[in-house]
């Protein structure tokens, strides 16, 4: 009896060796609530499922925590994963995390978020500036080229929002020199936040005419803040989409999305992780696109996707 069970033993010893024999990929993103980060989860394990990967996701709870990130990357470092993909909260904060898988031999692809350093294999994003500057453009036009305007911001220090509100500010004081900006704001990844930043600048500037949100949260929060007033003569564009975003596009509440593909964004950073395993080079830079998002485009078959991204075919559990 002892024979068989120590042969049981060994046999489910050599079963679980088997089982684990795929490298395994983390995936670190700034946060996991909203849907923008849901959607590069999705886009992660379609690539691991294509390249024979299990992907690792974790997140911290707050978009805003990056000592949280650090200790997730670094025990990561630890259990010598076979690649690392992240978007940084904090350009500077993570640089040294990623600097010591690097010295490991853990390949890290950077992506959403840029960061200060160059011991990565690859960056996948938006070309945040232009979305910034696609913004102001639109912003520009709905104010009929004047009138003061503000940012609903994300936080300071993170790379992909601090480009597009600069891109955003460039672009509407070289286009648009008779439109005043008057306050930057910062939600700090919180709707409540973003809500009392909007109240607390509509309250300072009643005659308000245009706002720029550029992030989810900030978006969503922006958006509140307008409804809760029932006014409509704030010409407003919004940075991502989710399903209250959209519905507060159809219902005037905004007037443009800038959207991202963090689908595509999730997916190219895995697939350079599997392209360095099997010993190539992927691109320095993967441009992960940026697109315009009003009424007249909404139901378009090119944008559909990237508004109602297929995240349960990935996410959810197969039946067995």
């Amino acid at each position: 009896m002892r024979r068989f069970l120590a042969i049981a033993g060994i046999v489910l010893l050599l079963a679980g060796c088997r089982a684990r024999t795929r490298p395994v990929v983390g995936v670190v993103p700034k946060g996991a609530n909203h849907i923008f980060w849901q959607t590069v989860h999705a886009g992660a394990v379609k690539a691991g499922q294509e390249f024979k990967l299990d992907i690792e996701w974790n997140a911290p709870t707050l978009e805003i925590d990056s000592s949280r990130q650090i200790a997730i990357v670094e025990s990561m470092i630890n259990r010598r994963l076979a690649g690392i993909a992240l978007a940084p909260v904090d350009r500077k904060a993570l640089v040294n995390v990623v600097d010591r898988a690097h010295a490991t031999g853990i390949p890290v692809a950077i992506f959403d978020s840029d960061i200060d350093t160059n011991n990565r294999i690859t960056y996948v994003a938006t070309d945040n500036r232009e979305g910034g500057r696609m913004a102001a453009r639109r912003l520009g036009e709905l104010m009929l080229g004047s009138g003061k305007c503000a940012i609903i911001g994300f936080m300071p220090g993170s790379a992909s929002t601090m480009e597009r509100e600069e891109g955003f500010q460039q672009e509407l004081k070289s286009a648009y020199p008779k439109i005043r900006m008057v306050q930057l704001a910062f939600g700090m990844a919180r709707q409540a936040q973003a809500r009392a930043a909007t109240e607390n600048i509509l309250s300072a500037h009643p005659d308000l005419t245009g706002l720029f949100a550029d992030n989810e949260s900030s978006s969503a929060g922006a958006v509140m803040a307008l409804r809760g007033r029932r006014t409509t003569q704030v010409r407003t564009v919004a940075f991502d989409s989710n399903t209250q975003l959209i519905d507060d596009l159809r219902d005037r509440f905004l007037d443009a999305l800038i959207v991202q593909d963090p689908m595509k964004m999730g997916y190219e950073s895995v697939k350079a992780i599997a392209r360095k395993l099997r010993g190539e080079n992927p691109p320095a830079h993967i441009d992960s696109g940026v697109y315009l998002v009003d009424r007249s485009n909404l139901e378009r078959p090119d944008i559909l996707p990237l508004l109602y991204p297929d995240i349960k075919r990935y996410l959810e559990p197969r039946d067995r």
